[in-house]
């Protein structure tokens, strides 16, 4: 099931779970959320793009894979490659 982020519409109106966003997994036929479970705040779903959702690991193995590498930096104008 898809995990949603939500937010409060008000940020000083919402209690500091819903001020500051929270994650929900839901069905994709549910409703959206319209009030915050702890606080009853007025709240809205924040989209996300779909690729928030490989981890760091997997996003670095298919950079790898399609020919990118990232780069550390050691000394002041000195980098070394990290894959």
């Amino acid at each position: 099931m898809p995990v949603y982020v939500y937010e409060a519409k008000d940020l000083e109106k919402g209690c500091p779970k819903c001020s500051k966003g929270f994650e929900t997994v839901q069905s994709i036929k549910d409703e959206h959320l319209t009030k915050c479970p702890a606080c009853g705040a007025e709240i809205y779903r924040v989209l996300q793009p779909s690729w928030l959702g490989f981890s760091k690991t997997d996003l670095h193995y298919r950079a790898k894979r399609a020919g990118f590498h990232s780069m550390k930096r050691i000394a002041k104008g000195e980098y070394e490659k990290m894959y």
